[in-house]
């Protein structure tokens, strides 16, 4: 029997995107959840089950659980994100959206949006993952156990700390912790109301473990092939493991439980197996003389599709720069980047940027999230789904995106411009995202902390500080401008500052310089502008730029 042993692993991605950085509404808890699971699934004639649409949320989260609406959109609309990888319905979602000329027609749209109600009740459960305990926050860390901390090395070979959201040690744990209350979430309202979850006679059904796909993956063979939860328990030879009955259809939940728990093991996809056995990668090049050296690395180029990952830590006075089929749909990683410039010009699944300072990091389009969290003065500049900050100082943000910026606590001089550059292959990547230039919400934050009532939590840029951004590589393309142009008030600071230029142009043409002094007046504004560089600390991103060997077309290597 052990010749057909499965492995099975928790997905990354419900705990890394949808697991959102913030204690959960109390009407989380299990005791309002198996409320909602009966509810859901004796009403299935009204949009409840196996499709929960938003206007039937919004009526369990608001009269039941006492949310508010902003809220109940919130949890939905990251978990429709999270779930919907279709990139032709997310730009068609996006047409819909962006064509509503009132409130009403955009409730009508939304009225339309469903998502899968048992995975959904799963996605409210796992928010469980970040809830504050009081016995943490006062002894400052959970009793020690071998499962509860990540044995995982950094680059250096010294043990460091992940984050919940990151850390697949943290996912693990919990799914050990909290897999009988997961599976009492899909059972049927009878066996609910029994209380016969505890049972030998309870039974899970197809749809149920099929749910179950949201969270679990696994394989059978040494190759890591990977396959649904559900093919795996309905593979023949392990079928008796899964407790899966021919006649009734269905599977025996203490043979499920005690198979997905005998089954469990890290993932090998994770960051743990990035950081550890991932490939080194070299993509920067040293300037300044500086002897730190950047650490890149990525889980493997032979991973299958929607599973690499790609870790960057320490890049110091750098410039970084990639666009290639290792970053297409990768889980990115930048941590303790420090007066750098990166730029990722590939389509993106998740960003994080923790504890950076200094730099400036220009991505690619972003299918989920750009978690921005402990960074001072970076700069960000993306299209993305979505965009959240946790305790950021002086940040500014240059960003498209169709959903309202996020902030969570201990946010500090958040600056909020409009997005301002571009790539050759920008719009092509946008499509394989399911990006569109409209709805774009970059200058309405949602903010999710009382503390954030300061008015010094964020501004909008002033048009008067604004300039475009130019991305400094030859790329294959048709992207020739900025995605949906910019905002009126934007696009006629520019215009003026063109303007501008234009008029001290014709001043410098029509002075009757001689060749002596015009060749003075150069050098003048070529001293000038050095000056400019080094005050402004540009001059090693100019430095780092000056091709060791064309370089600036390697990018795409």
């Amino acid at each position: 029997m052990d010749k057909y042993r499965a492995q099975l692993w928790v997905k990354t991605d419900p705990f890394l995107v949808g697991a959102l950085q913030l204690p959960p509404p109390s009407k989380f808890s299990m005791h309002y959840l198996r409320k909602m699971s009966t509810y859901v699934r004796t009403r299935s004639v009204e949009g409840c089950y196996p499709r929960l649409y938003w206007v039937m949320w919004r009526h369990i989260a608001c009269g039941k659980l006492q949310l508010e609406e902003d809220t109940a959109w919130l949890y939905f609309e990251v978990f429709h994100s999270l779930s919907e990888k279709n990139a032709q319905k997310s730009l068609e979602w996006a047409e819909a959206a962006s064509s509503c000329t009132s409130l009403e027609e955009y409730e009508k749209v939304k009225s339309k949006l469903s998502v899968d109600t048992l995975q959904f009740l799963l996605f409210l459960y796992i928010q469980q993952i970040n809830k504050v305990s009081l016995r943490t926050s006062l002894i400052g860390d959970e009793w020690p156990s071998p499962r509860a901390r990540s044995p995982t090395p950094d680059f250096a070979g010294q043990s460091t700390f992940l984050n919940k959201n990151w850390d697949d040690y943290s996912h693990l744990t919990f799914i050990q912790t909290h897999l009988p209350f997961l599976l009492e979430l899909l059972l049927e309202p009878d066996q609910l109301t029994k209380s016969s979850h505890s049972s030998h006679n309870s039974l899970i059904s197809l749809d149920a473990v099929r749910s179950l796909g949201f969270l679990f993956e696994g394989t059978v063979d040494k190759n890591r092939t990977v396959h649904l939860l559900l093919d795996l328990a309905l593979w023949q030879p392990l079928q008796n493991r899964s407790g899966f009955s021919k006649t009734s259809n269905t599977f025996s939940l203490p043979k499920m439980q005690a198979w997905i728990r005998d089954s469990l093991v890290i993932n090998p996809f994770g960051i743990s197996s990035c950081i550890k056995t991932g490939r080194k990668l070299a993509w920067a090049h040293q300037v300044d003389g500086s002897n730190k050296r950047a650490k890149v690395a990525c889980n493997s180029y032979t991973v299958p599709h929607g599973h690499r990952m790609v870790v960057m830590s320490q890049v110091h006075r750098q410039t970084l720069a990639k666009s290639s089929e290792t970053l297409v749909d990768a889980r990115i990683k930048i941590h303790r980047c420090n007066e750098s410039y990166i730029y990722l010009l590939s389509p993106l699944r998740f960003v994080t940027v923790e504890k950076c300072r200094n730099s400036t990091i220009i991505l690619g389009p972003v299918q989920t999230t750009i978690h921005v969290q402990m960074c001072d003065n970076v700069k960000v500049i993306s299209v993305c789904q979505r965009l959240s900050l946790s305790s950021t100082t002086n940040c500014t943000f240059h960003i498209l995106t169709p959903t309202r910026p996020l902030f969570f606590s201990g946010n500090q001089g958040v600056v909020l411009a409009p997005f301002h550059t571009h790539y050759p292959m920008l719009e092509d990547h946008m499509g394989q995202t399911g990006l569109a230039t409209l709805p774009n919400y970059w200058d309405r934050p949602h903010l999710l902390s009382s503390e954030n009532i300061d008015k010094n939590i964020w501004k909008m840029m002033s048009p008067r500080e604004f300039y475009t951004f130019v991305v400094p590589f030859e790329m294959e393309g048709d992207t020739t401008e900025i995605p949906g142009g910019l905002p009126p008030a934007f696009q006629k600071a520019m215009a003026q500052r063109q303007q501008k230029t234009q008029m001290w142009q014709k001043t410098v043409k029509d002075a009757g310089l001689t060749r002596e002094q015009r060749k003075q007046f150069q050098m003048l504004v070529e001293h000038k502008f050095n000056e400019w560089l080094i005050q402004t600390e540009n001059r090693h991103q100019l430095d780092s730029l000056v091709p060791p060997s064309d370089a600036t077309k390697q990018v795409a290597g």
